[in-house]
């Protein structure tokens, strides 16, 4: 039973602390499903399981924001373009070094 109730806080203690420094991701359903865990001994295990089941969908979908954050925007066709016109530049401009420069 202590062992239960230690694991109950660490639980509550972690969504605690995830769902304090979350910022646009929706905590609802982690608030709700830790409250299910002050409900009572004979819920504990449940309100754990739920607890322990929607921060991780929680903390899922933060890390999933800071992965779309994260990503380089896309390119233009015309960034495509004239990206591939400088390495054309470029080459062509050290063939030409290189031809003379002998």
């Amino acid at each position: 039973m202590k062992r239960l109730s230690l694991i109950a806080v660490f639980a509550v203690s972690l969504v605690l602390y995830t769902a304090g420094s979350a910022g646009a991701a929706d905590d609802s359903k982690v608030k709700s499903a830790t409250e299910q865990l002050t409900g009572g001994a004979v819920d504990t295990a449940t309100g754990l399981g739920h607890t322990v089941s929607e921060g991780a969908k929680y903390s899922g979908e933060k890390l999933k924001e800071a992965g779309q954050a994260a990503e380089p925007p896309a390119k233009t066709a015309w960034g495509n373009a004239r990206a591939a016109a400088v390495g054309v530049g470029h080459t062509v401009k050290s063939f030409f070094t290189s031809l003379f420069s002998r």
